[in-house]
């Protein structure tokens, strides 16, 4: 069994499908990604057809995906509504031929259009329903699929696979001009994984679009699952496949396939060759001059998977060291630490990867807020004009880290599902069934009910 497979067969049995993510191992890839709610292109939906984003092709023919397919969006138009939420799909990356090749073999829908359904059903925030999506069911929803392997950034001109996803931005916001996006008050750029990077490479860029346009709207970032530390681990440079390559290498190469973009803010504060920098949420923040003018809102799980895999960690796998534990255990205190200084952030101590599309995403909590209820008070703050402040108004938050050191302490994690029993697991059966002495690392399973009200006590 793959190391992919070990982690879906273990761990990924959430109570709830989750949405593509952010994923350098193809076939974990293809699996999660074939999760998207979607219509068959001639099935008939069990909802309103009210309810379905309908796919539009963008009129400019030339920005392809990397097959040389045509790019677009799907559109739920609310009629009469100011607002609207863009959002841009995760998927990783593909860097060299190798890797591009064996991406279009294993995951042709992140690089062709060929297959979309003519319809998609938002879950989570992009979700028409007022139970699900409180505060934003009213809105215009856009959702763009991820069919160029570039992060969002590439701006290259066609060769053997076309890199435009900067530019599918760029004509995306055209076309809405139709929709009537320049009258919009508020215009959210959401993405998770690789789209919570894209959000952070291109908000500026979309911001002076629309000033361009003569829109008036404020343009505000949501990046969900897509601040990445930089791997601590040594793999080879050559980088054979995306399962051997760090991102930070990943991103080094594909920048130059790519024809990337870089915020050029960013791009002044590195010299030559260290652009790929400002790919990391964490080095373009803390950087003042680079930092983004739009609101930015961060939603990070403090122990995500895909931080993991990237040191080779693989819950469920067959073992987990003694170092791989306490390396765990640093990544939250690593997170947090890069957070800190967010004006606007939701950061739960639980192992997950992306949130903001999970239909339940109500239901996880920091402090006793729920991330739906943060990014209202968000809104709220920010009408008030404290664009860059982490002072919230009273009795409503939006600057949220877990204090608890552990993962899974935050009581309302994602639960661990074990795929062969069904059964939910603990963070120390887990840890246990992974090879680890509990005793000698003085974790006593007997305690453990104990022990996680202990950790969970003030989230």
């Amino acid at each position: 069994m793959s190391s992919g497979e070990r982690v879906l067969s273990f761990l990924l049995g959430i109570r709830h499908p989750t949405p593509c993510v952010v994923c350098p191992d193809l076939a974990a890839a293809q699996r999660e990604c074939t999760e998207i709610a979607s219509e068959p292109k001639s099935g008939a939906s069990n909802q309103k057809p009210s309810d379905d984003m309908k796919l539009h092709f963008l009129k400019n023919t030339q920005v392809t995906c990397n097959d040389g397919t045509a790019a677009g969006y799907y559109l739920k138009e609310f009629k009469g509504s100011k607002r609207w939420l863009i959002f841009l799909e995760g998927g990783w990356c593909c860097y060299n031929k190798e890797t591009c090749d064996s991406r279009y073999k294993n995951i042709p829908r992140l690089m062709s259009s060929s297959e979309w359904p003519q319809t998609r059903k938002g879950t989570g925030i992009l979700s028409s329903q007022l139970e699900e999506n409180p505060h934003w069911w009213n809105t215009n929803i856009v959702f763009v699929p991820y069919c160029s392997s570039d992060v969002w950034s590439g701006t290259g001109p066609p060769v053997k696979y076309a890199f435009m996803g900067s530019l599918i931005i760029r004509e995306v916001i055209k076309d809405l001009v139709l929709k009537g996006i320049k009258q919009a008050k508020v215009i959210m750029l959401a993405g998770t994984s690789a789209g919570g990077t894209g959000v952070l490479l291109n908000i500026e860029k979309v911001s002076a679009q629309l000033e361009q346009l003569g829109a008036e709207a404020q343009v505000r970032g949501l990046v969900d699952s897509g601040w990445f530390l930089e791997s601590k681990q040594q793999k080879a440079t050559e980088c054979p496949d995306s399962v051997s390559c760090t991102p930070t290498d990943a991103i080094k190469k594909g920048l130059r396939l790519w024809n990337g973009m870089i915020p050029e803010k960013c791009r002044q504060q590195y010299k030559k060759g260290e652009e790929w920098q400002c790919f990391f949420g964490h080095k373009l923040y803390h950087v003042a001059p680079a930092l983004p003018q739009s609101p930015l809102f961060v939603v990070q799980w403090l122990f995500d998977e895909e931080q993991l895999r990237v040191e080779n960690i693989y819950l469920g796998g067959q073992s987990l060291s003694e170092e791989q534990w306490t390396y765990m255990q640093n990544l939250g205190k690593e997170l947090k630490s890069s957070l800190k200084d967010v004006s606007a952030v939701f950061a739960p101590s639980c192992l997950s990867h992306t949130l903001i599309t999970k239909s339940n995403w109500m239901d996880f909590q920091v402090k006793g807020t729920s991330l739906a209820r943060a990014l209202q008070c968000w809104d709220k703050s920010l009408q008030e004009a404290n664009r860059n402040s982490k002072t919230a108004i009273k009795g409503c938050p939006f600057h949220l880290i877990d204090s608890c050191q552990w993962p899974q302490c935050n009581p309302t994690c994602p639960a661990l599902i074990d795929q062969a029993t069904h059964q939910e697991l603990t963070l120390l059966q887990m840890l246990a069934a992974m090879g680890l002495d509990l005793q000698k690392l003085g974790l006593d399973p007997k305690q453990d009910g104990s022990l996680t009200a202990v950790v969970s006590n003030g989230g």
